[in-house]
């Protein structure tokens, strides 16, 4: 809703330290995330595959945020994109811990 709530990405001191792609495992089967990691909070976004290709066959003219890895600005230029897949985690309630690999 308009004005209801700050929009979370707005704040001009945040820093974006790191992104990526993962895949989390849920339930029974796993899931295509990507993860972008600000200065104090974890967003998890999932990640979707538009199933139609944008109205003109030259997609590099589709404008991307310059800031974007090649990897994103490539996924985005096929049609993908991304959504908040639960509510950002702040950092200081984030728990890592190292696990083996299944």
């Amino acid at each position: 809703k308009e004005n209801s709530s700050e929009n979370i990405l707005s704040s001009a001191n945040r820093l974006l330290l790191h992104e990526g792609k993962l895949m989390l495992a849920e339930s029974t089967r796993p899931l295509d995330v990507y993860l972008f990691l600000f200065d104090d909070f974890l967003l998890i976004t999932k990640i979707k595959r538009n199933k139609k290709k944008y109205g003109g066959s030259d997609t590099s003219l589709i404008p991307i945020c310059p800031s974007l890895t090649p990897e994103l600005q490539s996924f985005i230029r096929e049609g993908g994109f991304c959504t908040v897949l639960d509510q950002p985690i702040p950092l200081d309630r984030l728990i890592l811990k190292n696990v083996e690999p299944v």
